[in-house]
């Protein structure tokens, strides 16, 4: 991760148009400039997460000196290790490679070595993208960008507000949407041949309920063991394999 602290940096990041995670204030500032920051911050559509300031010490420490944190004036923002794409990105790949679009939907999925994983698993197995939510979702920061294995810096990962909005228009687009759900259908026995997007849901409770309701098919990975369940990476992986085995046998 990239740390942005300092009132008058922090702004001017976000005025930037640059891609930033998040912005943390200290719980207690509430002053005009720190408001203004906040402001500025909510109508770019970047989450505001209030802590206690030993957490934004720790954050600015390695930028200080003599033992002591940078002067982060109560406002650290944190930036991607590398810039998101958009939609439009992830389509083009897709048409330059003279490919229906392959897209990986990740709805909560909040762990940044499973981020990475999934990257790397979705850049291997042939997906043109993947895209997340803002909110409840992990960052592309240094664990995710290393567990990705130099995948985050050739496939588009893509960062939007509101996911629901970004189904849709992938089905305007003729793009089939599939959620990996335990109720589901077993996967073998759905087409995932052509324009697919493939949900992921978070790794406790999987995939929210509107955007399950946003789901074309649910598929199920078929499991014999006693655990009942596999991570979100892992699932993610089984799941696009699936999808290029049927690509390939067709």
């Amino acid at each position: 991760m990239d740390i942005i602290y300092g009132r008058n940096a922090v702004k001017a990041a976000i005025k930037s148009g640059r891609s930033i995670d998040k912005v943390i204030a200290v719980k207690e500032l509430n002053d005009p400039s720190v408001r203004e920051i906040l402001t500025l911050a909510a109508q770019h559509h970047v989450p505001i997460v209030r802590a206690d300031k030993r957490k934004l010490d720790s954050l600015s420490m390695p930028f200080g000196h003599d033992g002591k944190p940078a002067n982060h004036q109560g406002v650290v923002a944190v930036a991607a290790a590398k810039d998101y794409a958009s939609l439009e990105d992830v389509l083009e790949l897709a048409e330059q490679r003279g490919e229906p679009p392959f897209v990986v939907i990740l709805d909560g999925v909040t762990d940044e070595g499973n981020l990475g994983s999934i990257i790397r698993s979705a850049e291997v197995l042939g997906a043109h993208g993947v895209i997340m939510g803002k909110r409840r979702s992990a960052s592309l920061s240094a664990v995710a960008y290393k567990a990705s294995s130099g995948a985050a810096e050739v496939l588009p990962v893509v960062k939007v507000t509101n996911l629901n909005t970004v189904i849709d228009e992938l089905k305007s687009k003729n793009v089939w949407v599939v959620g990996a759900d335990m109720d589901g259908d077993d996967m073998a026995g759905i087409d995932l041949k052509g324009a697919i997007a493939v949900v992921v849901g978070s790794e406790g409770e999987g995939l929210s309920r509107l955007v399950k309701e946003k789901c074309d098919f649910l598929a199920r990975i078929p499991m014999k063991g006693q655990t009942g369940s596999l991570n979100a990476a892992v699932a993610a992986a089984v799941i696009m394999y699936e999808k290029l085995r049927q690509d390939t046998h067709s």
